[in-house]
């Protein structure tokens, strides 16, 4: 019977360990070979063997003791030679700024949202409470607020969303505005939430929301829902999970080196927080075999993510996030202490999203050995890329 095996590599610390899954007794006893290029785990049914990426070399004479860990397997500590300047795939931002001609399709359904839009200009809006800080130095009305509103070549990049200017209609075909007012809208006692709901951009076939319309003529999208390519290249559906966690793990990624930020609170567009995150490490290289005592049952909401990878073996690059859930009021005396606290920088995205990284979390947390699922009271999960 094939053995299931966990190996974290940091390729900044230039160390790895690796858990070979709690064995069966009828595959004791385990031998362990290491060359500089692979793993070798031999039992008395299977041989199993992980080929390393060519980036990643291990050092065989460092190599630590097994230790046996009640739950988890045997531990093994490794000491590698890895590539620490690894390229992520390409930033938002850089694509756009290619001045090429990009379609935008709806992340769920693939329905092309805008065709052909080429930007002359790409710029970074400020932070997310900029017009509020504005607001409390200025004794007069705010002189930036149509600044920053996208003209028609024009795309504004924030934390979580992009700003398009949408008055060229020919470029729109798959997006439309939601204009009636629910029930919820309508009992709320303020009109913030009541303007957000009617103010939604939803995708014309399959009703995911896209975005809001945050002025006449400016859309704001959100980057999690939507996928940006050049027009000549072929479209192709992305997992759901996958996209979610590679888009979040690439926007914590940019913020903890542009802005030494690592505490996040992850907020949806009804103004809820769903998830505190603390920003651990970014240099994660994971490779992960379920091998074949995986049960064939394996659960997932999304797609096929992890059911594709349940016999086999998978390289990723990840982050590596502590998280609390703070969904029904759960957490909530922390939550409001990061919210008072300037070091804690809010992410916003639609609350479906927000659930939906919930569960991810919640799924990537349950696949570690039980001694690596918690550190400080926070739960531990991975945020493959």
């Amino acid at each position: 019977m094939e053995a299931g095996m966990l190996l974290e590599i940091r390729r900044r610390l230039q160390g790895g360990l690796l858990i070979v899954r709690e064995p069966n007794a009828r595959s004791l006893p385990l031998d362990i070979s290491v060359t500089p290029s692979s793993l070798k785990i031999k039992s008395c049914q299977a041989c199993t063997t992980i080929n390393l990426p060519a980036e990643v070399r291990i050092v065989p004479s460092y190599c630590r003791g097994i230790q046996y860990v009640a739950g988890d397997g045997l531990h093994v500590r490794l000491q590698v030679e890895a590539d620490s300047n690894a390229k992520l795939v390409s930033t938002l931002c850089e694509i756009l700024k290619a001045n090429k001609s990009c379609i935008f399709y709806c992340q769920t359904c693939g329905e092309m949202i805008i065709k052909d839009r080429t930007f002359l200009r790409v710029l970074p809006l400020p932070s997310e409470n900029w017009s509020a800080l504005v607001e409390e130095w200025c004794c007069h009305a705010n002189p930036f607020a149509s600044v920053l509103h996208p003209q028609s070549n024009d795309c504004f990049l924030g934390d979580t969303y992009f700003l398009v200017n949408s008055g060229y209609e020919a470029h729109v075909s798959g997006a439309e505005k939601v204009n009636w007012e629910t029930e919820h809208s309508a009992s709320q006692s303020g009109s913030a939430l009541k303007s957000k709901e009617n103010n939604s951009v939803i995708c014309k076939r399959c009703k995911t929301m896209l975005g809001e319309a945050v002025s006449s003529g400016i859309i704001k999208y959100y980057i999690t829902e939507m996928i940006i390519q050049p027009s000549e290249k072929r479209f192709v559906m992305i997992p759901r999970s996958q996209f979610v966690q590679s888009i979040i793990a690439q926007c914590l990624v940019e913020l903890s080196s542009s802005r030494s930020t690592f505490r996040f609170s992850i907020q949806g567009h009804d103004g809820k927080v769903y998830t505190l995150m603390w920003l651990l490490n970014v240099d994660t290289l994971l490779m992960e075999s379920l091998g074949n005592s995986a049960p064939s049952n394996v659960f997932t909401l999304f797609e096929d993510s992890l059911r594709s990878h349940a016999k086999s073996s998978g390289t990723w690059n990840a982050v590596k996030v502590l998280y609390l859930p703070c969904i029904k009021n759960r957490n909530k005396d922390l939550a409001d202490a990061w919210g008072n606290d300037i070091g804690v920088h809010s992410l916003i995205f639609p609350s479906k999203t927000c659930l939906e990284l919930l569960l991810i979390l919640s799924l990537s947390n349950a696949s570690l050995p039980p001694s690596l699922r918690c550190m400080n009271s926070f739960q531990v999960a991975f945020l493959k890329i």
